[in-house]
């Protein structure tokens, strides 16, 4: 009797499997899903903007924004209650959104290069590269000529010189693996958050210490509208790039001899990767510092509702990152409001139990088949 209740809940859970998976392939479904999620974006951005230390009547938001779109009325693009919308909020509710899909995205790839589903962008220690350069710049100053993008450019300068240490390192004594990527990068993370430290040791700059230290928690306050157009137009980029590369994230999981059999480069597949999320981490990290835990939580989420098909997986993942960031700033933002709380430690504060949850559950797979 127990050997036939095992056969019956074995087939049972292979025939909810089944189910699951079809359901994710259905090409319907999935328009449903991503359709149903532009249009929460659409609703997370106007409620980011009412709400605050001031709230605005939503009515309002969406007054002021249709109106500077379309320039229906000049004489109303002035005013208090403008300034907060237009100049203050949208800008920053728009880099949140932007960063919270650009995390989803390094997450996503990073997990598919390690073949490990509990990897997160900072395990290969890009984002602590990043961070050393972006805390120079706050600290010592800026590229002479390069003052206005000098923030960004030692970001990404930072996270790149990061990635080639740790694609080098990992190298060492054979092909690289996996494993060697993972404990490469977790190496290389440490050395960057010791120079960090020790940058920020050696300044005597008090304010900018306060800055630096603010910052490398995760903050969006610093967002402007001129500081968009470089996020935005690196994030675009870097999803297109990896979208036309979904057929090789999802070989990699399948590892290098299947990758080999189907006659597919995996080492030039990795090189373009490594140099696609340190570029985007970089980016990210120069305009809102280090924030934790969304590539982590958000592709498990995507996976859950469109299996592990990384055509499917992207596209869904910066979507729910963008969501989810942006009310992690609005909790932020209110919680100890007229004061302001670093968006990191909201994402830390849901991250770490996630992360505990998938490690005592252990079902942290990719998904599908």
């Amino acid at each position: 009797m127990p050997v036939k209740i095992t056969k019956e809940s074995s087939a049972a859970s292979i025939s909810t499997s089944s189910i699951l998976e079809s359901i994710r392939k259905n090409k319907i479904v999935f328009c449903g899903i991503l359709i149903s999620l532009s249009v929460a974006l659409v609703i997370s951005i106007a409620l980011s903007v009412a709400l605050g230390s001031v709230k605005i009547d939503i009515a309002e938001v969406y007054k002021i924004i249709i109106n500077n779109v379309f320039n229906i009325n000049e004489e109303a693009a002035s005013g208090p209650l403008y300034e907060i919308i237009w100049n203050v909020r949208l800008p920053r509710v728009l880099l949140g959104a932007i960063v919270g899909a650009g995390l989803s995205i390094v997450g996503v790839a990073m997990q598919a290069l390690v073949k490990n589903p509990l990897a997160d962008p900072y395990i290969l220690g890009v984002s602590s590269g990043a961070s050393v350069g972006a805390t120079m710049v706050i600290l010592f100053g800026s590229f002479g000529l390069m003052k206005n993008s000098s923030l960004g450019l030692a970001a990404f300068i930072g996270a790149l010189i990061s990635c080639v240490c740790v694609y080098t390192v990992s190298s060492i004594g054979g092909g690289i693996t996996p494993t060697k990527l993972i404990l490469s990068g977790t190496a290389i993370a440490a050395i960057c958050s010791s120079l960090t430290s020790f940058i920020i040791f050696s300044s005597k700059d008090e304010q900018g210490i306060r800055t630096v230290m603010f910052w490398l928690m995760g903050s969006l306050a610093g967002a402007r509208w001129e500081k968009l157009k470089i996020p935005f137009l690196v994030l675009i980029l870097c999803l297109i790039i990896l979208l036309v590369m979904h057929r090789i994230l999802n070989i990699m999981l399948m590892g290098d001899t299947s990758a080999v059999i189907l006659g597919v480069n995996i080492k030039h597949g990795r090189k373009i990767i490594l140099v696609i999320t340190s570029l985007l981490t970089g980016t990210v990290v120069s305009a809102a510092g280090s924030i934790g835990f969304i590539g982590l939580m958000v592709p498990h989420v995507s996976r859950g509702l469109v299996g592990s098909d990384h055509k499917k997986v992207l596209p869904v993942s910066a979507l729910l990152g963008a969501i989810f960031t942006l009310w992690a700033d609005v909790i932020a933002r209110t919680l100890v409001a007229p004061e302001e709380m670093p968006i990191g430690i909201i994402t830390s504060m849901c991250g770490a139990p996630f992360f505990l949850f998938l490690m005592c559950k252990g079902s942290y797979s990719f998904g599908g088949n």
